[in-house]
């Protein structure tokens, strides 16, 4: 049987969790770094995202180029999708399209341990650093705006999400 050439310059990607990097977005977020496209040949970009009791999670955005991949590691994630919003638990997996305004938060009183991938893979590690900044009040909002294009993420109003987050 001849030999699949097609992956033949393609590598394992490898993590280490003692050696991932990881950032502050917020006070009740972390983003642990785990592949960035550059990394695996445009296939896919993959973080960890450590969402605490209050986090705001992600307001509503959609991508034009990706598909975004949420599984809950742990706890439990309310995710916007379009027009309406699910709570996925432990074990439970979604996808969202391209072009699909969609946002996520830990469910109200609830942490949540989520692994988030994209395909095909897009330059996202500078975007989550850039948060950081934000965070940190290195950069400003109107950088991450500026930023929209670089890294597919724009953001979108979403009547029903912020509702949701504000509890009514």
């Amino acid at each position: 049987m001849p030999e699949n050439t097609a992956n033949a310059s393609a590598r394992p990607v490898l993590v280490r969790a003692g050696s991932a990097e990881t950032l502050q977005d917020g006070a009740a977020s972390l983003i642990t770094l785990l592949a960035d496209s550059d990394g695996t040949q445009g296939a896919l970009t993959a973080n960890r995202a450590t969402l605490r009791k209050g986090s705001p999670g992600a307001p509503a955005h959609f991508h034009t180029r990706a598909t975004e991949m949420f599984f809950v590691l742990g706890g439990s994630l309310r995710v916007l999708l379009g027009d309406r919003i699910v709570t996925l638990e432990a074990g439970d997996f979604v996808t969202v399209p391209p072009r699909l305004p969609h946002a996520f938060a830990p469910a109200r009183d609830e942490e949540a341990d989520v692994l988030v991938a994209f395909t095909p893979g897009m330059d996202r590690f500078d975007y989550y650093r850039l948060l950081e900044r934000v965070y940190r009040g290195e950069a400003d909002v109107e950088d991450i705006k500026a930023s929209s294009e670089r890294y597919d993420n724009h953001y979108c109003a979403s009547p029903l999400w912020q509702a949701e987050v504000a509890g009514v």
